[in-house]
């Protein structure tokens, strides 16, 4: 499928510095500072590293409080039962 040809112009205010910040990106990924603005808002965003590493520690964190809370459960039964019988033992 062809590429629309690119006629329509787009004027947007900066700062100088925001300017230069443009020319600079542009000239590392060796395309014009219009190229540069087009890939830039048309590219879906990637999904982070380190993102991606967060949602699977969160993960493993929310893993890790279910087995616990499960332990934890089991843990205060037992003392429960321990309990009931050292009252049991001294009535």
């Amino acid at each position: 499928m062809p590429t629309a040809a690119k006629t329509e112009r787009i004027t947007i205010l900066g700062t100088p510095d925001f300017k230069k910040f443009l020319t600079r990106e542009a000239k590392k990924e060796g395309v014009s500072l219009s190229e540069l603005v087009r890939q830039r808002c048309e590219k879906k965003p990637a999904s982070n590293k380190e993102e991606e590493l967060l949602a699977a520690l969160v993960e493993e964190v929310m893993a890790a409080v279910a087995r616990a809370k499960i332990s934890l459960g089991k843990g205060l039964d037992d003392a429960e039962k321990v309990l009931s019988e050292i009252r049991r033992i001294a009535a």
